[in-house]
């Protein structure tokens, strides 16, 4: 990215390998601004889920994933649903695996509200917003290996908290995690722009305490990195003035972090009215009665992008 960037939509790499760590800084624009503004959202739940938006970005980019990853909270709160998926880059429809012929990194998002039940709050926390649930963490691979899922209780504490439990429970692997979503108003735009950003840290499997217990010196590294990482200041996730490298470098500029090249990722919807179409063609008449309106065309609306896909009667027959 060259200075005068705006630095957004993408995911930074870094390592520290004299302490064992990996980590990932992500931070969304565009895609985010995109994954938010189908279905407005209040403030608050907005933002829970811009850092959902962020922490997915995170989890998928990591595993270099040729598919999809699933984030999904399930609750009894007034936001009782988000799901974000990410989507890994995969070859675009009748192409190849070259260079133009693919289909990007890319997210999308969703958020449940009740809206009654969110303006009787008493409180304005993630707690009383949320509830008490789940998260889940479902990896679906394009081709080959078995869809994965891993579930973890939804954290009072939030999102990231979440995710730590997560990690701690499932990969046994200390992580420490930052997210931040912030709207910028735009003069003339009565419609907030949802930018959302994140840190993660991870400690390698090798450089692990219960892989390695010998490594106290990098168990003390974790300690000291994962403090200095939740020093970040939310602006500082979202700022797209802000150079990636800027950042690492204020944050770990004495453990000699390494950063690797950027990742762009994208707003991405998959939703397809011919797959809708062959998912209804296997109802019968019966059941589909009562769906299609008046013209006799069955309208669909994409609950991530609000896209409405025409379901014609030829195309049932």
């Amino acid at each position: 990215m060259s200075q005068t960037a705006s630095y957004g939509d993408f995911v930074l790499p870094f390592d520290i390998p004299k302490a064992g760590v990996r980590g990932r800084l992500v931070r969304l624009d565009g895609s985010s601004a995109r994954a938010l503004s189908a279905h407005a959202l209040p403030e608050d739940a907005a933002r829970v889920a811009g850092e959902a938006l962020a922490l997915t970005t995170l989890l998928g980019s990591a595993l270099k994933l040729d598919g999809r990853l699933t984030l999904q909270t399930k609750s009894d709160g007034p936001l009782d649903l988000v799901t974000v998926d990410y989507y890994g880059s995969e070859p675009a429809q009748g192409g190849d695996d070259g260079a133009g012929s693919r289909k990007p990194r890319g997210v999308r998002a969703f958020g449940r509200l009740d809206q009654a039940r969110f303006a009787a709050r008493t409180e304005k926390t993630f707690a009383a917003l949320a509830g008490q649930g789940a998260m889940a963490i479902t990896i679906e691979p394009r081709s080959g290996d078995k869809t994965w899922q891993g579930v973890t209780p939804l954290s009072p504490d939030g999102m990231a908290a979440s995710a730590e439990t997560y990690f701690a429970q499932s990969e046994q692997l200390p992580t420490a995690i930052r997210l931040a979503a912030a709207p910028l108003f735009v003069a003339g735009d009565k419609s907030p722009h949802w930018r959302a950003g994140g840190l993660m840290l991870q400690m390698t499997p090798q450089a692990s305490p219960d892989v390695a217990p010998e490594a106290a010196i990098t168990s003390d590294d974790w300690e000291r990195l994962s403090l200095l990482m939740r020093t970040v200041e939310d602006i500082e996730l979202v700022d797209t003035a802000l150079a990636p490298a800027t950042l690492l470098w204020r944050l770990f500029h004495e453990d000699e972090v390494r950063v690797h090249p950027t990742e762009p990722v994208a707003f991405r919807c998959d939703c397809d009215g011919a797959r809708i179409a062959r998912i209804l063609k296997g109802y019968t008449a019966q059941e589909r009665e009562g769906l299609a309106d008046s013209d006799g065309i069955i309208r669909a609306s994409c609950e991530f992008c609000g896209t409405v896909h025409e379901i014609k009667p030829e195309a049932l027959v």
